[in-house]
């Protein structure tokens, strides 16, 4: 049986405590906040990070992949992957495969980094104290909203 798809029974729909919106982007919010004290010695913004965990598990990458992959568009992701370069973490190349293509790649230092972020989930996980099928769970209910609301194309 499909899930309903009504709003009936919700006293006041436009009431703020019951808009998905406002939910997601205060979880957003607080979870992203979780992340600031564990990413800063690192040298790293939540997007960096990101960025740095694409590439720990697929690197080399072309931007255009890159941008897919964090769901950042390519003119968020330019300086972004500038400053990451700048901090020397990434290098950023054309690809030999196709000249018209930006690759990006990790240094010997971005690759080293990895081993100290392998400490951030744990710490996450213990700072938000919820069980990790819980959080299993609500991911892949979350990969399920964003399935949902992104348009095809």
């Amino acid at each position: 049986m499909a899930p309903k798809k009504s709003l009936e029974g919700i006293a006041n729909p436009l009431a703020l405590d019951q808009q998905v919106c406002f939910g997601l982007a205060v979880a957003a919010r607080s979870v992203i906040a979780l992340y600031k004290p564990l990413l800063e010695p690192l040298g790293l913004t939540h997007p960096k990070y990101l960025v740095m965990l694409a590439l720990w598990e697929h690197e080399p990458l072309r931007v255009s992949e890159l941008s897919r992959l964090v769901h950042l568009d390519p003119g968020t992701l330019s300086p972004l992957l500038k400053r990451l370069e700048a901090i020397g973490y990434v290098r950023r190349e054309r690809d030999p495969h196709d000249e018209r293509a930006l690759a990006v790649s990790l240094t010997a230092k971005g690759r080293a980094l990895r081993d100290d972020a392998e400490a951030i989930p744990p710490a996450i996980v213990e700072r938000l104290g919820m069980d990790i099928d819980e959080l299993l769970d609500l991911h892949r209910r979350l990969t399920e909203v964003i399935a949902a609301a992104t348009p095809e194309g």
